[in-house]
């Protein structure tokens, strides 16, 4: 059975189980997550065992909407189907990867916030993640300055495994925006990486990455 199956892959990157919708905005942290990743669906109506709990579909599907539509910015779209199991009702909410991000959820105190999904978890997207969404979806293009500062963060790269954006805008000496703007630029540009790790967040040379080749290509000195 199609809703088993899916039940029997627990929660993960691209699903989480909801036993009850009573709270648009906590729903519209989990759409926003998933919209800034890589998609995915929520159940409602089974615990966080697998158990099948059931839901009143109408009232959870008004509550998710007014989730993707008054509590997300900007709006995420999302499709619905019911399962029927032993007289009751799951809600499968089907969610796509979005090609409008950063989007953000509305949360308690009224602040717009930014998520991101890791594994089974929503994740708070910092200020390179949202750059970096920003500037993917942006027509004007990245213009690199490949200046020393640039050199001394490939250098530092090159002979050590991870950098923080801190330890970057210190060893650089600049500040954290400008250090934000060159991490991202490199992200974007499949230079660097990024490193989710419990409590921080770390960048990295990207595998595919070759210095010498992308310099011939792309510099001019």
């Amino acid at each position: 059975m199609y809703l088993n199956k899916l039940i029997h892959e627990g929660e993960h990157q691209e699903q989480d189980f909801k036993f009850c919708v009573n709270d648009s905005k906590k729903i519209a942290k989990s759409l926003v997550a998933f919209a800034n990743t890589d998609g995915g669906r929520l159940l409602l109506g089974v615990k966080d065992n697998g158990t099948i709990a059931g839901v009143r579909s109408e009232e959870e599907y008004y509550m998710i909407e007014s989730a993707a539509k008054i509590f997300s910015k900007p709006e995420i779209n999302f499709e619905t189907k019911q399962h029927f199991v032993d007289g009751k009702t799951v809600l499968e909410v089907v969610i796509d990867e979005s090609k409008s991000k950063p989007h953000f959820a509305k949360d308690e105190t009224g602040k717009w916030i930014a998520y991101f999904r890791q594994h089974d978890e929503n994740r708070l997207a910092n200020k390179v993640l949202i750059e970096v969404w920003k500037k993917e979806n942006s027509k004007k293009g990245i213009f690199i300055k490949y200046s020393e500062t640039e050199k001394l963060l490939l250098d530092y790269l090159e002979s050590n495994k991870s950098i923080s954006l801190s330890a970057f805008s210190r060893r650089a000496r600049i500040t954290f925006k400008e250090a934000e703007r060159i991490i991202s630029d490199f992200i974007v540009l499949g230079i660097l990486k990024i490193n989710q790790a419990e409590k921080n967040i770390r960048y990295s040379l990207d595998e595919n990455f070759e210095r010498e080749s992308w310099e011939n290509k792309n510099l001019k000195f």
